[in-house]
């Protein structure tokens, strides 16, 4: 796994925040990047995690892994606590704004939302007029990224038990059938907590969550008209789940890497690895959805592929995406070194 570079930023950056006698002064005792080049690397980043977001099956937290950013993210979330809230009731918002890691998350955050408006349309056009070539491309990121954070386990054999539960909880929760679910507003809110936890665990999807649960079209159809009154009150009750879960999950996620790190990092490591049933390239389809003019995969089987001039460029385009993870971590090792 690349090494967490950022955490060195965030955790060095923080100031005294006992004086802040400017907006200025608060924002630059939010931990975060500093120099251009810092923000720049970090947006890019977030550019990176919102494209995969955008791709069923593919989690921006397996970005945030290969990237090497993964630990900084949950220590990002983490920081927003009681405290905050606390602050904010006071009307010290400047103290509240010191206490957060703001500087990471809105140059995360920016660059995620800006992929996922610039590339959604791109994405669609990749997945459904070239979808082997898209997707040997994200297996093979995604396999040498299973082989860079595996090698920084220690103790692989007394940690293998939490890989195998790690892999064996993905490759189940990934060949799940969409359920018929109420549209209560406590399996709403139910939703939004399950699906945001998958958002920051690398291997899952969302959007994938939210088909299981059978209630992506339910969500995406209140989003479409958010100010109508009952949507309203589904966008509402589903984002107060989002929080919650992603509030909650990331602690118990960083807990789990502080004290139990090469056990947590397995279970994770699974994860990955029981995810590749969801983007072996070769597929055909058993059943789908069209949810607002567009298909939705709900079952799919895995098959060989022919042995033809499309296989020999999804090989090449898996090789391009497992070098690239490489020399990803070379440089994050050389950053870190220097």
């Amino acid at each position: 796994m690349p090494p967490d570079s950022m955490n060195i930023q965030v955790s060095s950056t923080t100031k005294d925040t006992a004086n802040l006698d400017s907006w200025k002064d608060a924002w630059l005792a939010s931990p975060g990047p500093r120099t251009f080049s810092e923000h720049l690397n970090l947006f890019l980043k977030g550019v990176a995690m919102g494209t995969a977001d955008i791709v069923p099956g593919v989690s921006g937290g397996t970005i945030a892994f290969i990237t090497g950013i993964y630990e900084s993210l949950l220590n990002a979330i983490s920081s927003i606590k009681g405290k905050l809230i606390l602050h904010a009731i006071r009307l010290n918002f400047k103290k509240a704004l010191s206490e957060i890691h703001l500087c990471f998350l809105v140059t995360l955050v920016s660059g995620i939302a800006l992929a996922v408006i610039s590339t959604a349309h791109l994405m669609h056009f990749l997945l459904t007029e070239h979808p082997v070539q898209t997707w040997s491309i994200f297996f093979g990121l995604i396999t040498a990224s299973i082989l860079v954070v595996g090698h920084s386990i220690k103790n692989r054999f007394s940690n293998f038990p939490a890989l195998m539960l790690g892999t064996l909880l993905a490759y189940g929760i990934t060949g799940l059938i969409p359920l018929h679910t109420p549209e209560a507003p406590w399996f709403i809110f139910f939703s939004g907590m399950v699906a945001i936890c998958a958002m920051i665990l690398p291997g899952l999807s969302g959007s994938f969550i939210l088909l299981i649960l059978g209630k992506y079209a339910f969500i995406t159809a209140a989003l479409r008209n958010p100010l109508l009154l009952g949507n309203l009150e589904i966008i509402l009750i589903f984002c107060a789940g989002c929080l919650i879960g992603i509030l909650g999950f990331s602690r118990v996620l960083r807990y789990g890497l502080a004290r139990w790190h090469d056990y947590t990092l397995a279970v994770l490591t699974g994860i990955m690895i029981g995810s590749m049933r969801k983007v072996w390239p070769w597929k055909i389809t058993l059943e789908s959805q069209i949810i607002r003019g567009k298909e939705h995969v709900l079952r799919e089987e895995n098959v060989w592929p022919l042995i033809d001039a499309e296989l020999g460029i999804a090989l090449l385009l898996m090789g391009t995406g497992f070098v690239l993870v490489l020399i990803l971590d070379k440089m994050s090792k050389y950053r870190a070194e220097g």
